[in-house]
């Protein structure tokens, strides 16, 4: 009943997040003395973590349930695999043509599911099925499939019909409903002021069209809902995991509950109450409990005791065995890494998949292109000029899967001509208001990596954006905008642009979106979309 996370690189000196990932031989313990029934990966290569769950399983007594949130694709995660832009975009290409965007949203269940398999995983984290109808929500965004109960039912259902053919689990997330919160759940408490009727008409319509789908786990969300439990959030509370949830929706699966390593969760209810609440209330599965081993025992002396009856155990020990026999087959064996799917045979990511993603990213495009300006952009300089700059905005770019030297973002731009300039969390001194003239009248192409940042929150980065957005054009020195992310944010970008400055926007931050979004813009001929799902090798030195 407990998932702990783990790193996907094989050696404990790559571990990248030592407060959540233990050492390997840790780890070990937890799987072979502890009995922990799963663990979710973060990090690594496809060859790493195709061994790495092997190792995995290897360990285990009964095989494990190997988990990753790969909601846009194991190359999200995992470098070398496809990576899709977030299911957002296809709530862009719906409107003009449903049809495609409920193909392209199964392709991706597939896609997912079956480059999951070939690397060890088991259980896909996806679909996100909240309806993201607040743009201020930091952490779902554009992590949703869209705006509308019909858009998010509609491409949820999509997308678990893809992934069902294969022996993987997939789960819907998070219930009672994220969508509509303006406070990120991994900081702090949500408060929703929604009535039953509300969440029935709205917020639990993807979740019934996830269950009638055959959806095999639903995650829960750390928000409070006082009109249905005035004592618990969702992730503790009876009335909404066993009343609603499990009786009145008729979900038969996994309730897992959300990561309780969560500051929503961490900072309100320690160590071992946590998943003592949440095994009360009904849930399955306890996901990344800050200690392992505190937790276990915590619930074993909470059924020793009494207050938890054994047969609320028994009960999730069954749905967990039944849930293992389905995606660790053939039948459960000694070891597991042996019953591992035969699509390991190969690792390399089909041309199906990548063709889905580069659709998706081009028909979900938003693009300005002002008649004076569709020629393609160079770098300008004159003796009296510096050359003209590539100016990045991130907001940590030493933990970005997506900027590395040879990305499309910095080689489009230095190919014509520009010098780069890469500001994020690490160089607060670099506002508009600080720098001095030179550097704000020098002829600059704007590019922004704006989406949520769970843990860190983007106020920051979005003001800095808006700051920079608007001294350039006070200057008359933007030559152009290229934004990828929340498409809330380029919304209230878009009013402060003149009408003669290009802009090109993309829902996808990986080097594929970068390269069709500047080859908008500066009007180069595309390439094979192989090539784009690594990065532009044709303007490296």
């Amino acid at each position: 009943m407990v998932v702990v996370r783990a790193s996907g690189h094989l050696f404990d000196q790559q571990i990248e997040y030592p407060i959540w990932e233990p050492p390997a031989e840790v780890l070990q313990r937890w799987v072979q003395e502890l009995g922990v029934g799963g663990v979710i990966l973060l990090g690594g290569s496809t060859v790493e973590v195709k061994w790495r769950t092997q190792q995995l399983q290897a360990w285990a007594t009964v095989p494990l349930l190997i988990a990753a949130d790969i909601e846009e694709g194991v190359g999200q995660r995992f470098a070398g695999a496809t990576w899709f832009p977030p299911p957002l975009a296809l709530n862009a290409i719906a409107p003009v043509n449903f049809d495609r965007a409920s193909q392209y949203a199964e392709r991706m269940g597939a896609a997912i599911a079956q480059e999951a398999l070939a690397i060890g995983i088991n259980w896909v984290l996806a679909p996100v099925v909240d309806v993201n109808n607040n743009p201020a929500n930091p952490v779902i965004n554009v992590r949703a499939f869209g705006e509308t109960a019909a858009t998010v039912s509609q491409l949820t259902t999509a997308f678990i019909r893809g992934a069902q053919p294969y022996p993987v689990l997939t789960t819907a997330k998070h219930f009672p409903g994220h969508g509509d919160t303006a406070i990120d759940s991994h900081l702090e408490m949500p408060i929703l002021p929604h009535s039953r009727s509300r969440l029935a008409k709205l917020e639990w319509v993807p979740f019934q069209a996830a269950i009638a789908a055959g959806v095999d786990a639903i995650i829960t969300a750390h928000v409070q809902l006082p009109a249905l439990d005035d004592t618990y959030p969702a992730t503790f509370s009876s009335a909404i995991l066993t009343e609603e949830l499990r009786q009145m929706l008729g979900f038969e699966g996994l309730i897992v509950t959300d990561a309780l390593m969560m500051g929503a969760i961490a900072n309100r209810y320690g160590t071992t109450e946590a998943p003592i609440l949440a095994v009360e209330a009904g849930a399955d599965i306890v996901l990344m409990p800050v200690d392992p081993a505190a937790a276990i025992a915590a619930i074993c002396q909470a059924v020793t005791s009494g207050r938890i009856p054994l047969s609320r155990i028994h009960a999730s020990l069954a749905r967990i065995w039944r849930s293992k026999q389905a995606v660790c087959s053939p039948p459960i064996i000694e070891n597991a890494a042996s019953a591992i799917h035969p699509l390991i045979e190969s690792l390399t990511p089909k041309a199906e998949a990548i063709a889905t993603a580069t659709a998706i990213v081009r028909e979900s495009l938003q693009v300005h292109q002002p008649l004076d300006r569709i020629h393609p952009l160079q770098a300008s300089m004159s003796e009296a000029s510096r050359p003209s700059r590539n100016l990045i905005l991130v907001d940590d770019a030493l933990n970005s899967a997506f900027l590395a030297k040879q990305v499309p973002a910095i080689t489009y731009p230095k190919h014509c001509g520009y010098e780069l300039q890469l500001v994020d969390c690490h160089t607060p001194s670099f506002h508009p208001s600080m720098l001095p003239v030179e550097q704000l009248t020098q002829p600059t192409l704007l590019q922004l990596f704006v989406r949520g940042t769970p843990f860190r929150g983007t106020s920051e980065l979005i003001q800095l954006a808006y700051s920079w957005v608007q001294t350039l054009v006070q200057r008359d020195s933007l030559q152009a905008l290229v934004m990828y992310g929340s498409p809330y944010v380029l919304e209230s970008l878009v009013s402060l642009l003149p009408a003669n400055i290009p802009y090109v926007f993309s829902y996808g931050q990986m080097p594929l979106a970068q390269s069709i979004a500047l080859e908008t813009l500066f009007a180069i001929s595309p390439m094979s979309s192989s090539d784009k799902q690594t990065s532009d090798r044709r303007f490296t030195d």
